[in-house]
């Protein structure tokens, strides 16, 4: 039975049956986010000089990520509050200054648009 008290899947568990349904999509959306976000290994790699901002594979996966980012903010359920928690404008900024993407870059306008729409709509 202690086990089970000091499993990390069943502490899970419990946080989830005890927050608010708004809490739990906030949750599962910086979860998505964060599982595919390149910013905390690859922006390392490119400071590190092993990766070259412009490299082909970068881009793919930054591209990827701001797809899911786009998705993420489009979710139902998720209030103005919970958006400002997700606003993609300063990971954007970090990925413009190591020169991964462009601000015209189109997944970059496409999610700066929809984070937007997403806002004007959202309840407070």
């Amino acid at each position: 039975m202690r086990e089970l008290r000091r499993s990390t899947r069943s502490r899970r568990l419990l946080n989830e049956l005890t927050m608010d349904s708004g809490e739990q999509v906030l949750q599962q959306a910086i979860a998505t986010i964060t599982q595919s976000d390149p910013l905390v290994k690859l922006l390392q790699q490119v400071r590190l000089g092993r990766m070259k901002p412009g490299d082909t594979g970068l881009l793919a996966v930054t591209e990827s990520w701001l797809t899911t980012y786009r998705k993420v903010v489009a979710t139902e359920g998720l209030t103005r509050q919970s958006l400002k928690r997700l606003d993609p404008a300063p990971r954007i900024a970090v990925l413009i200054d190591a020169g991964i993407v462009r601000a015209d870059h189109p997944a970059v306008t496409a999610l700066q648009v929809n984070f937007e729409q997403a806002f004007a709509h959202a309840s407070d």
